[in-house]
């Protein structure tokens, strides 16, 4: 009966951990460039909770245990903006932002500009270009970005004059598996994985790329996974249940 209870409570707690996932991905429905997760479970074979005379393999009892979480780097769709600082990435690439914990990676292209006049996430990073960070003059206007990156805006005071602020860059990596989330939308690469320049992938300008979280399907995974931890409540509730009137029953038992 221990060992019984020990596997539900095992069960409990992926199941707990599931929900945290599906919860975070539906609330990053409406995020911009949000990647969704998925939970990746492993069986754990542990000993049984009691000793006797019985074989090796009647001794083994299979749990099971959180082993770690996955992204889902498939393109979400686009929706067409028309503000020019809004760009999708059509493509695997992803664009490369300084942040105050260094270079970081994002499929968020809802650009804005900043008091200083450079190029910004949503979150306030810079967004990187071939030369560094992309500044804009006061004068600037009709801002355009082509498919390639190349920012070029009508500058001066009467607007005629076009010029080019930089040239947005795109990074790909062999294996974006091993890249980690830092925020809602934003990856960072670990030691040892090196980001190389896209060349294939390209800019959509006035479109955004929205989150690829398919509502319906978590909703569906959210109550099958409520559905589940609760039967394995109810039956970790009835296990106890029989154990306390076990103890019960043999305590009134005269000597």
């Amino acid at each position: 009966m221990q060992n019984m209870l020990l596997v539900g409570l095992s069960r409990q707690v992926v199941l707990k951990r599931e929900l945290d996932v599906v919860a975070n991905n539906i609330a990053n429905i409406n995020t911009t460039g949000f990647k969704a997760n998925g939970a990746v479970f492993e069986e754990f074979i542990g000993k049984i909770a009691r000793d006797g005379k019985m074989s090796d393999r009647d001794r083994k009892v299979s749990f099971v245990r959180d082993r770690a979480t996955w992204v889902d780097m498939t393109q979400g769709s686009m929706e067409r903006t028309g503000n020019p600082l809004d760009v999708a990435v059509d493509g695997k690439g992803l664009i490369p932002v300084q942040t105050p914990n260094g270079e970081r990676f994002t499929r968020n292209g809802a650009f804005q500009i900043n008091s200083t006049g450079q190029l910004v996430t949503s979150e306030g990073y810079q967004v990187l270009g071939d030369s560094g960070p992309i500044t804009m003059q006061p004068t600037d206007r009709e801002i355009q970005i082509s498919a390639d990156g190349t920012v070029s805006v009508r500058a001066g005071a009467s607007a005629t004059t076009e010029a080019q602020r930089g040239k947005l860059r795109l990074a790909k990596f062999d294996n974006p598996g091993l890249l980690q989330k830092d925020g809602s939308s934003t990856f960072s690469a670990p030691d040892g994985v090196t980001p190389q320049a896209d060349t294939e992938s390209r800019f959509v300008q006035g479109s955004i790329e929205k989150s690829n979280v398919k509502s319906v399907m978590e909703m569906t995974r959210m109550i099958e996974v409520t559905r589940n931890y609760t039967q394995v409540a109810t039956m970790l509730s009835q296990q106890s249940d029989l154990q306390r009137t076990a103890i019960e029953k043999l305590s009134d038992v005269p000597n």
